[in-house]
């Protein structure tokens, strides 16, 4: 939603959606704290949760804003998701 709020923002001129945003990233750095703070690798912590976004908010975007994907978009959102993939296993070997 915090992402999301972005445009509805407005360059963070409009107060709710600008709240929106500024309260969702807190609270996604608060979150993500507490995963560390289980001791998973920070590069593969934070590697997922970026991937889970950028994937999310192109979905989102795609199925529900009207915006276009196109075929290496999709392709680099595959490749980000098997890098992530690569780094986890990469720890659990490690």
């Amino acid at each position: 939603m915090a992402t999301l709020s972005l445009r509805a923002s407005e360059g963070f001129s409009r107060l709710l959606p600008s709240l929106v945003v500024l309260g969702g990233y807190g609270m996604s750095f608060f979150l993500l704290s507490l995963v560390l703070q289980r001791g998973l690798d920070v590069a593969v912590v934070y590697a997922l949760w970026s991937a889970t976004g950028i994937v999310a908010i192109a979905a989102i975007g795609a199925t529900f804003l009207d915006e276009r994907l196109t075929s290496p978009q999709v392709l680099g959102m595959v490749l980000i998701v098997a890098g992530v993939l690569v780094l986890e296993l990469g720890a659990r070997h490690g």
